[in-house]
Order: C-alpha cells, then sequence, then structure tokens
C-alpha cells in the first residue's frame, strides 16, 4: 500500500512539473512535450539617415572671378556630403536569448490571458522580426567636360612681333625693323577677362530691351524668348568661373539593438564623413553620430505582490523601461524622443490561471 501511494506521488509530482510555471529553455535544449515556445519582446531602432552629395567641377577661369567679375569662387573640385534627415523607427523583435517554454494545458483561462498577454505586446512569437535592411551608395559623376558648349571666345590671337633685319647702305650696315605676325594660344586670363566682358555686355543688353533704349523693338513672347536666351548664355559664361554642381541623395540604413549589458546605453548609430558621406559605425573616417538612451524617470508603480511566490502557474513577462532618446552629431542634437524599451525595463510574472482576459 505504502509503495502505492509513493508512486502516485511521483505521477503527481510528473505531471505538475509538465505543466508548470514558464521556464526559459536554453540553445540546444529539449523543448518539454506539449510546451509552446515564446520570446521576450526586445526593442530595436531602425535609422534611416539621408544627405545630400555635391559633385563640383571648379570653372576654369575661377581663380580670375574676383579679379574680372568682383565674386569669389570655388577653386577646388570634388565630391561634398551634407547631412540632411535622419529618421529614427523603434520596432519590436523576438530576444533570441530569452526563449521560454510553457504548458498551457487545455485551460481557458490561461489561453486567453496567454493571447492577451501577447497581443499587449509583452511577450512576443519567438520568430517574430520586423527589421529593415537597404543602403544605397552613388556612381562617381564628377565631368570635366562639361565646360565646352560655354567656351564661347576664341582660343586663339594673333600676335605682333618686331624683328630686326641687318641692310647695307650706303653709309654702311644698318638694322631695319620688320614687323612679323604669329597666331598664338590665348593665356587663360586673357580668355577669362574676354568671358568677363562678354557677360557685362549681356547684361547691359538685357537692360536695354528691358527698358526699351534698342533699336530693336520686342513685346510679348519675343521679349519674353530673348530675355531668356540672354539668361541663359550669362549662366554659361558666369559658370566658367563659379563651376557647376550636380547635386545627388545618398540614403543608407542602419539598425541599433540596446544591450542591458551597456551602463551608458551610448551607441554609434553611423558615421559622417564631410568626404565620403553617410558611413558605417567601424568606418573610422567619419565622425559618429551617436545614438543615448537615458532614464525618462517615470517609475514604475510598485503593486505590493509578488506573483514568484504565487502556488500557481506562472507567465513571464516584460515591462518596457520608458527612455528618452537622443541622436546628436557632435554638439548638433539631429532628435528626441520617449520610445518604451523592453529589454531595459522589469522580468515580471504573472498567474496564468487568474480570469482577467477580455
Amino acid at each position: 500500500m505504502k509503495k502505492l501511494i509513493k508512486s502516485l506521488f511521483l505521477m503527481s509530482l510528473l505531471v505538475t512539473a509538465q505543466v508548470a510555471s514558464a521556464q526559459v529553455v536554453s540553445p540546444g535544449e529539449r523543448v518539454p512535450q506539449g510546451s509552446l515556445i515564446y520570446s521576450l519582446p526586445s526593442t530595436s531602432f531602425h535609422i534611416v539617415a539621408e544627405s545630400s552629395r555635391e559633385s563640383f567641377t571648379a570653372g576654369p577661369y575661377a581663380r580670375f572671378a574676383q579679379k574680372y567679375l568682383g565674386i569669389e569662387a570655388r577653386t577646388e573640385s570634388g565630391d561634398f556630403y551634407r547631412l540632411t534627415s535622419v529618421a529614427l523607427t523603434p520596432y519590436v523583435e523576438a530576444d533570441k536569448s530569452a526563449n521560454i517554454a510553457i504548458n498551457i494545458g487545455n485551460s481557458k483561462n490561461a489561453s486567453a490571458n496567454f493571447l492577451e498577454f501577447t497581443n499587449q505586446g509583452l511577450i512576443i512569437w519567438s520568430d517574430t522580426y520586423s527589421g529593415k535592411n537597404e543602403k544605397m551608395r552613388f556612381p562617381q559623376m564628377n565631368d570635366r567636360g562639361i565646360f565646352e558648349k560655354s567656351m564661347a571666345t576664341s582660343n586663339l590671337t594673333s600676335e605682333k612681333t618686331v624683328l630686326y633685319k641687318t641692310v647695307q647702305t650706303a653709309s654702311g650696315f644698318e638694322k631695319v625693323p620688320v614687323q612679323q605676325s604669329q597666331t598664338v594660344e590665348k593665356s587663360l586670363e586673357k580668355r577669362a577677362e574676354e568671358t568677363a566682358n562678354m557677360i557685362f555686355k549681356l547684361r547691359a543688353k538685357r537692360m536695354e530691351i528691358i527698358t526699351g533704349e534698342t533699336d530693336a523693338t520686342f513685346s510679348g513672347e519675343a521679349m519674353k524668348a530673348v530675355i531668356e536666351e540672354i539668361n541663359r548664355l550669362e549662366s554659361d559664361y558666369l559658370s566658367l568661373f563659379t563651376g557647376k554642381s550636380k547635386i545627388e541623395k545618398q540614403t543608407m540604413s542602419f539598425d541599433v539593438a540596446p544591450s542591458a549589458d551597456n551602463g551608458k546605453q551610448i551607441y554609434i548609430a553611423f558615421r559622417f564623413s564631410d568626404r565620403e558621406g553617410i558611413v558605417s559605425a567601424d568606418n573610422m573616417t567619419g565622425r559618429p553620430v551617436v545614438l543615448q538612451l537615458t532614464d525618462s524617470g517615470e517609475k514604475m508603480a510598485d503593486l505590493g505582490m509578488d506573483n514568484a511566490q504565487a502556488k500557481t502557474r506562472l507567465i513571464f513577462y516584460r515591462k518596457p523601461a520608458i527612455m528618452n532618446v537622443k541622436l546628436t552629431d557632435g554638439q548638433t542634437q539631429l532628435l528626441q524622443a520617449r520610445v518604451p524599451v523592453y529589454q531595459l525595463g522589469k522580468l515580471l510574472t504573472f498567474p496564468i490561471e487568474i480570469s482577467v482576459a477580455k
């Protein structure tokens, strides 16, 4: 009789173990038969950074812009980047280090509560993932022949030189000047001067047409067409001094997964280089763009209930910590937001048999 009672007691312990509280399943560990596997939620940040890329080609007459036009012009060609926008999107995924097994059994309350916790996001299916990943870079855009159509002045000029030849006269040998003309290439400064003169002539002609101080009469669409053509020519000639730019956009995305082990909660989201644009966090050529999490100071209420001591089956869940998120580029703050971060919150338990689900 005592042996029978002992066997029944051992069987009851085995059944109780099979339907006991949720338990953490380590990698490679066998999952209890009949159990559901869920995970705890983890908050990550999807960051989309956008910059403008200017491919600038300096004008061939750039160093003469101040002398002949009275304006400053950039003399260095290259690609230049500027960070234009940053967007941060928090998303929730399953924490792969926190897989938990639970046997709900046939209890309606346990099933309803489990689904309610899932709907509230306090627990999450172990294969849940909503992250994004897309990267794009630019092709090379520099074009050194973009000024060819704007070169309106001739590249050649005529120079006169005086040579002397010796001739015999009644008084003896004398040097007689002989003028000789030859065609040579104009200097860069000479061509710049001529182009500047053409710009001023175009401006003067445009003023004459607008004020009517010209022999030709323009009106309506004819005047509009003439003015537009003068503007186009002026812009082409002026670009020989000021240079030309092509603007494109660069977009890259990054993901940051905060860890509870990081005491300072400071992460390098990506880096930005004035010469290469948006680069990854491990590319030391750029300055860091930092994501920092700080406690918002919102304390969670203590309900005075220790579910760990409850004499019933328990489910583990996470209550997120409300954090202030800042993204900064040096001393410049790019954005700030309040975000619930699950992995930095508290791990709690709840009696799964209690009827609370709606």
